[in-house]
């Protein structure tokens, strides 16, 4: 049976497929009440930017997910899909292969500085509508500039192939409170806990105890996101308090979890871009 997806956009505009667009580079912005798309690809690299809830980006090797704070990069080519259960604000920039040169060359969460959010939501106002030797195109052309320089951040899950460790991590993203031990999985599963612990490592390069700290977190961050206060996200990913929950967010990320999504500034700027990009489509 086919998989069946769901895309709920809030704009009336016509959705593009950027593969189509003859511009080498060009931003967009829309909002979704929810989002389940297929996998799928483009000829174009793609920056996905969320200016306020979450989203997720799952390929074959692991899950990123995008924030008003953090960027995902999907180079060229490279088979993904994005899931979102609530609401988001999405900023995208697609660049042609042949400009991506100096942009990573693997999928990575990277850190939306206040310069790169500001630059792309004002290219996502004029979009792939602008002079190839205008001030629009110096925009565009400072803001990849930019985007080459960011730092990478840790917010990505990676996935492994074994059918044994698939089992594991499908009932940990199912519930990541789960404080089952590798040998009870293992019980379940089969192998040895020895053998799965290695495995894990030599698929994700993380060990066990590692994976599963950083899939809490990630869906911490989702779930923060999304406005649930800080002592329900705590218990529900597993911790006993929310102190240790705090402490575990601040050695990951360097803050508190009220810091790190202190973001109004930010829905401020994204309600403008999507205003005058909105006026654009139908100008």
């Amino acid at each position: 049976m086919a998989k069946r997806t769901s895309r709920e956009r809030l704009s009336d505009a016509p959705a593009i497929d950027p593969d189509q667009i003859k511009c080498s580079a060009f931003a967009l912005f829309d909002r979704y009440a929810r989002y389940d798309g297929p996998p799928h690809k483009h000829r174009k690299g793609q920056l996905v930017y969320v200016s306020d809830g979450v989203l997720r980006t799952e390929t074959e090797t692991g899950l990123w997910i995008s924030l008003p704070q953090r960027g995902v990069w999907i180079p060229p080519n490279v088979m993904h899909r994005g899931l979102s259960q609530r609401g988001f604000a999405l900023c995208t920039l697609y660049v042609d292969a042949k400009h991506v040169n100096a942009l990573p060359a693997h999928c990575c969460t990277i850190t939306i500085t206040p310069l790169v959010r500001e630059l792309m939501l004002e290219c996502a106002k004029f979009g792939w509508r602008y002079a190839r030797n205008g001030p629009e195109m110096r925009l565009m052309s400072a803001l990849i500039d930019q985007i080459a320089t960011l730092p990478q951040t840790p917010l990505h899950l990676p996935q492994p192939k074994d059918r044994r460790l698939r089992a594991i991590t499908t009932a940990l993203h199912d519930n990541p409170a789960c404080d089952d031990t590798l040998e009870q999985f293992a019980e379940r599963v089969g192998g040895s806990a020895r053998t799965l612990a290695r495995l894990f490592t030599k698929e994700t390069k993380l060990g066990f105890a590692e994976w599963r700290r950083q899939l809490r977190l990630l869906a911490a961050l989702e779930a923060l996101a999304h406005g649930q206060p800080v002592t329900t996200v705590a218990l529900d990913v597993g911790y006993r308090d929310t102190s240790a929950f705090i402490a575990m967010f601040r050695q990951m990320l360097g803050t508190t979890p009220g810091q790190y999504f202190n973001h109004a500034e930010i829905r401020a700027a994204a309600a403008s871009a999507q205003a005058a990009h909105s006026a654009a489509e139908y100008s």
